[in-house]
C-alpha cells in the first residue's frame, strides 16, 4: 500500500501553520542538511535519487543544480516556478495552500545546495489563497529561524520573496518567467546561455517547479535509496497526478511514478456512468492524446515519450465517447493562440491559421484538403519556435489527426458536426 508522501499532511487541520508541519517532521531536512552535508554532499543526494523536474521537461534536478558554477563575482538565485498555468494541473496550488512549509523547506534546503541566498516564488496571481499562505509561511520561518540569517545557528543566509504574475501562460517557460521577474515584456529567450550560467539579472540561476522543490525535504531525510525504489529506474518517487474530465471522482493522487494510466483512471472512479473513454490527455493540454486502446502506458516520462506522449504536468484530462475530438482540438489550439507571446512567426501566425481552419471544420463549412492543411501547418510550426509552446500545440494536434480522423473527415463531408 502506497502511502502519501507529498500529500501526508494536506487533510491535516490547519496543515499550512508552522506548528503542524514541525509535529510531523518538518524542517528536519533543513536542519540534517546544514548539520551533516555540505552543499556539495546535498547536489549528490539528489543526483543519486534520479529525481527528475516535475514541472513538465522532466530533466534531472541534480544535474541541472551541478551546472552552476562554483567560483563567480556574482550572486546565484533560486527560482520556483508556481505560475502553473497549464489547462488541467492544479497539483502546486494544493501544496502551497495546504502544506506551504514543505515548499519553503525544499526552497531553503535547494538554495543551500547551489549556494543562493535569495529565491523567487513566481506564482499566478490568480492563487490568492495560496499567495496568503506562502506570504503568512515565511513569516512564521523567519519569525523560528528557518529564513532569514545564520539559519539554525550556521553560516547559511537564505530569505524568500513572491512575486505574482498575472496569468500569462508564457512564463511557465524558464526563460519568459526570468524576462517577468526583471519587469520585462515575458518572452522566452535564446539559449544559449542557459539560466545556470546567465538567469536572473544575468546571474547563475535554478528554476524548478514547486513538486520538485517539496521532494527534496524528503530525499534528504530518507535518502536517495527510498527514493529510487518507488517508481521505475530512470524516473523513480512519488507523483502527484490531476485528474479531470469525464470521470467520477476527479482531484488530485498522489501515487507512484510509472503507475499505468489505466489504473490511474480506475483510481478516480472510472468514466461516467454509462459511458465509455474514448482518449486521455496525459500531461496537461499540451501533451498528444491517447486513444482508449493506449491506456496501459506507465505515467513516467520515458513510457510516455515512447508512446508518443509526454508525462508534462501529469495534468490527466479523460474525454469520454459523447466528446467530439474536433471540438477539443479546436479549444486547445484556441488556447495556445490566445497564449502565444507572439515572438516568433511560426507560432503567432502559424496557430492563426490553424485557429481559423479549425472553426471553420468545426462549424461545418470545412474543405478538400482542409487535414492535409493542418498538417502542412504543424510541420512549419514544430521544432521552429523559441520555446515549447508551439510544439507542443502542434504535437497535440498531430494526435488528434492521427488518432481520430475520421471524426474530422466526418465534419468535412457531412459539413456539421456528429456529435453535436
Amino acid at each position: 500500500m502506497f502511502e502519501p508522501v507529498l500529500l501526508k499532511n494536506v487533510a491535516v487541520p490547519d496543515s499550512h501553520l508552522l506548528s503542524t508541519y514541525e509535529a510531523g517532521g518538518g524542517y528536519q531536512a533543513l536542519a540534517k542538511a546544514l548539520r551533516e552535508y555540505t552543499p556539495d554532499e546535498v547536489v549528490n543526494l539528489v543526483k543519486q535519487s534520479n529525481l527528475r523536474g516535475r514541472g513538465g521537461a522532466g530533466f534531472p534536478t541534480g544535474m541541472k543544480w551541478s551546472f552552476v558554477p562554483k567560483q563567480v563575482d556574482k550572486p546565484k538565485y533560486l527560482c520556483c516556478n508556481a505560475d502553473e498555468g497549464e489547462p488541467g494541473t492544479f497539483k502546486d496550488r494544493i501544496i502551497m495552500e495546504r502544506d506551504p512549509h514543505q515548499l519553503i523547506e525544499g526552497l531553503a534546503v535547494s538554495a543551500y545546495a547551489i549556494g543562493a541566498k535569495i529565491a523567487y516564488v513566481y506564482i499566478r496571481g490568480e492563487y490568492v489563497t495560496a499567495i496568503r499562505r506562502l506570504e503568512e509561511a515565511i513569516a512564521e520561518a523567519h519569525e523560528k529561524g528557518y529564513l532569514g540569517s545564520r539559519i539554525l545557528g550556521s553560516d547559511f543566509n537564505f530569505t524568500v520573496h513572491i512575486h505574482c504574475g498575472a496569468g500569462a501562460y508564457i512564463c511557465g517557460e524558464e526563460t519568459a518567467m526570468l524576462e517577468s521577474l526583471e519587469g520585462k515584456r515575458a518572452q522566452p529567450r535564446l539559449k544559449p546561455p542557459f539560466p545556470a550560467v546567465a538567469g536572473l539579472y544575468a546571474s547563475p540561476t535554478v528554476i524548478n517547479n514547486v513538486e520538485t522543490l517539496a521532494c527534496v525535504p524528503h530525499i534528504v531525510v530518507r535518502g536517495p535509496d527510498w527514493f529510487r525504489d518507488i517508481g521505475p529506474d530512470k524516473s523513480p518517487g512519488p507523483k502527484l497526478y490531476c485528474v479531470s474530465g469525464q470521470v467520477r471522482k476527479p482531484g488530485l493522487y498522489e501515487l507512484p511514478m510509472g503507475i499505468p494510466l489505466r489504473e490511474l483512471v480506475d483510481h478516480a472512479g472510472g468514466p461516467l456512468p454509462g459511458r465509455k473513454i474514448k482518449a486521455v490527455i496525459p500531461g496537461g493540454v499540451s501533451a498528444p492524446v491517447i486513444p482508449e486502446h493506449g491506456l496501459d502506458v506507465g505515467m513516467d516520462f520515458d513510457s510516455l515519450t515512447a508512446a508518443g506522449s509526454m508525462l508534462g504536468s501529469a495534468g490527466v484530462i479523460v474525454i469520454d465517447d459523447t466528446t467530439c475530438m474536433v471540438k477539443v482540438a479546436t479549444r486547445i489550439i484556441e488556447f495556445f493562440h490566445h497564449e502565444s507571446c507572439g515572438k516568433c512567426t511560426p507560432c503567432r501566425e502559424g496557430l492563426n491559421w490553424v485557429v481559423k481552419v479549425l472553426r471553420r471544420i468545426e462549424a461545418g463549412d470545412g474543405a478538400p484538403g482542409d487535414l492535409e492543411q493542418l498538417e502542412m501547418l504543424c510541420k512549419g510550426i514544430f521544432g521552429n519556435t523559441f520555446c515549447a509552446l508551439g510544439d507542443g500545440a502542434a504535437m497535440g494536434l498531430r494526435a488528434a489527426l492521427a488518432h481520430f480522423r475520421d471524426e474530422f473527415v466526418a465534419h468535412v463531408e457531412e459539413r456539421r458536426c456528429p456529435f453535436h
